[in-house]
């Protein structure tokens, strides 16, 4: 049995950014017109109007101040308000593959590897650019990486999961060296132009390279992972993947995006966490006390304050629960390998981490890490 050992991690960031300012005159330019066009159902009271947003309401309820996109113009665009992504031709690589790849080039140069000396690649994401052929097939080819390579999803919880199935085959022995990519395109699923959650989502890649614990040069061991599920609709998105206009009409329909009862997950998701992770720390006979790092999924900042108390029975300090959501807003499975792979460094040998993620499903994934 092998021991799987995460020994390098990179993340792709979109250049282009949308600060909460931008984003709000966008969506305060578009519910005028939305206004404008519905003047009379308006008057009649059979429509109601679109409220303006403001950068203090969306960081108030967030802790989002920016977001980094893949295409800048489409989402501010007062009568577009989603982004503007061109289709690839069948002969040249997708758009997240083209992301993948940038994220994977990271994680193999931090430990110290190629493409070639590969023999898995998951790619764990919310949302596929198509079903098939698999996206982590396409990115296994651009790395010129061997064995075989397969597309999950699990929406928020993805990565975490990605990470339990390739450290569940290293140990096996069925893979030796594993990619868990995660690119997100978050802007091309979420609704802009619905004022309760046009600033919640940003669009990022991230890999992580698991391979085995006698063959790594350094980085985490993976001690034990532990992933859970249970369906609620409560967060949704009844459309495909970044497709606005349908031939049946159906391009209007608010469910076929992201779609949220924000009130029910804060609810019902924050005890399933904490609940989660104490007992993953249970059983693995960890007290919380002994975790120097939690890498948190980031959705929301009080959700991940209420998480961290419920944890460590106590406010975190400073730097033990960090978090990147203000930088680059909920980007979906990604969030909290983002925030490992900026945020990890400064362990030293035997100090112990743990990163979760959960949302959609739902689904809560954790992982618990030893600093070698």
């Amino acid at each position: 049995m092998h021991r799987p050992v995460i020994a390098g991690a990179g993340v792709f960031t979109p250049s282009e950014v949308i600060s909460n300012d931008e984003l709000v005159v966008a969506f305060n330019a578009y519910a005028d017109l939305f206004n404008a066009d519905n003047a009379a159902a308006i008057a009649a009271g059979t429509l109601a109007p679109l409220e303006h947003s403001s950068s203090a309401f969306i960081e108030k309820a967030s802790g989002i101040r920016q977001r980094h996109v893949m295409d800048k113009s489409g989402v501010l665009d007062p009568r577009r308000m989603y982004p503007r992504l061109r289709q690839r031709s069948d002969d040249e690589p997708g758009i997240m593959a083209e992301m993948a790849l940038e994220a994977c080039t990271g994680a193999l140069a931090a430990a110290g590897r190629d493409g070639a000396a590969v023999d898995l690649v998951i790619c764990a994401a919310s949302n596929m650019e198509r079903p098939y052929p698999a996206i982590a097939i396409e990115i296994q080819k651009l790395l010129g990486a061997g064995g075989f390579a397969f597309d999950m999803n699990v929406a928020c919880s993805s990565a975490t999961f990605g990470i339990q199935a390739a450290a569940d085959m290293i140990r096996a022995g069925s893979a030796r060296r594993a990619l868990v990519v995660s690119p997100e395109i978050c802007s091309g699923h979420l609704e802009w132009r619905d004022r309760d959650c046009h600033f919640i989502f940003g669009d990022v890649a991230t890999a992580v390279l698991i391979e085995r614990a006698e063959e790594a040069e350094g980085g985490f061991e993976i001690m034990s992972t532990r992933c859970a599920t249970e369906f609620s609709n409560n967060i949704r998105n009844n459309n495909g993947y970044l497709r606005r206009t349908r031939p049946d009409g159906l391009a209007d329909r608010r469910d076929m995006q992201f779609m949220q009862e924000g009130r029910k997950v804060f609810k019902e998701v924050l005890p399933m966490v904490s609940a989660h992770i104490l007992a993953h720390l249970d059983e693995s006979g960890i007290a919380p006390d002994r975790l120097a790092r939690l890498w948190l999924h980031q959705a929301n900042k009080t959700m991940n304050d209420f998480i961290g108390r419920k944890v460590l029975g106590r406010d975190p300090l400073p730097g033990e629960q960090p978090n990147i959501l203000q930088d680059y807003a909920n980007t979906s499975s990604a969030g909290s390998i983002i925030a490992f792979a900026q945020n990890s460094d400064d362990l030293a040998a035997g100090e112990l981490g743990l990163i979760c993620s959960f949302g959609a499903g739902y689904s809560v994934g954790s992982v618990i890490l030893r600093r070698i």
